[in-house]
């Protein structure tokens, strides 16, 4: 039966007190972002204020797997960031998610792990462990993650979707934004409403690992925030996962905030 956790502010800082029982927690931007966005979000801060550690920074790349190391790497518990493509289509992003995956598996053998992703990155996130991501994985955080797509990626896909020649004017007049939606529209095809044929369509109905998952959905002034609606935030709402995820509501927009900090370090000490 769904578990409904309705966080404000106050009951979420309370809880950051509770003893963290997770050993590598692995951090997923999203869209746009990079490894730096839980850096500049302060989440990282508030992570190592509780007694996590900063284990690294992971890249995956035509050369392989590169770990940019921290002091934290043999603390008891531990975060590790990582930079992928996020311009990329989802399931490049997720080969080289899987890839450094088990390169953190071989690394802490057999300890448990945890995945947070942010925005397309919890997808990113939950097509890792659908396409056979390390069994040590024991729980899915998602924030604010397109799981039933956005129309945000539909109106990118029709503004970038301009016949020749004048797109030849558009690409001279649209500036950075174009030239990002353009480099983008593999992804935005993605990250559509599930339809026959679409990477969620398929991905919704798969099987899923018997792990503990979270919904953090963002629900600022209205249903949802300015690039997806709550209701495909919520893992609930995923004909695979029914029931299955408990729900985090929290009052900010969709980009990291500090709050999603406390929010992330609450979930590790509830989990069992």
């Amino acid at each position: 039966m769904k578990k409904a956790l309705f966080v404000s502010v106050f009951v979420v800082l309370s809880l950051v007190s509770l003893v963290a029982r997770a050993e590598v927690v692995v951090l997923v931007h999203g869209y746009l972002g990079d490894a730096g966005s839980w850096e500049r979000s302060g989440i990282s801060n508030i992570l190592q204020q509780h007694r996590w550690a900063r284990a690294g920074v992971f890249t995956a790349g035509p050369s392989g797997v590169q770990l940019i190391p921290a002091a934290g790497q043999q603390s008891e518990r531990k975060f590790y960031s990582v930079d992928l493509p996020s311009e990329a289509p989802i399931l490049v992003q997720v080969y080289q998610l899987n890839e450094i995956l088990a390169s953190i598996s071989r690394m802490h053998t057999g300890e448990p792990m945890v995945l947070v992703g942010h925005s397309a990155g919890g997808v990113v996130a939950r097509v890792a462990l659908v396409r056979g991501g390390t069994a040590n994985v024991k729980a899915l955080i998602t924030i604010a993650s397109p799981h039933l797509g956005t129309g945000r990626a539909e109106e990118a896909l029709d503004a970038t979707d301009i016949p020749f020649p004048i797109s030849l004017v558009t690409d001279f007049f649209g500036g950075d934004t174009y030239d990002t939606a353009m480099r983008s529209r593999s992804l935005y095809v993605d990250l559509v409403r599930p339809q026959p044929g679409s990477l969620l369509y398929w991905l919704n109905a798969q099987p899923h690992p018997d792990i503990q998952y979270f919904s953090v959905v963002r629900a600022d002034n209205g249903p949802g925030d300015y690039v997806v609606p709550a209701y495909s935030q919520d893992m609930n709402n995923v004909p695979a996962l029914r029931g299955r995820s408990s729900l985090v509501t929290i009052p900010v927009q969709h980009n990291l905030e500090p709050m999603d900090g406390a929010v992330i370090v609450s979930l590790l000490a509830d989990l069992h």
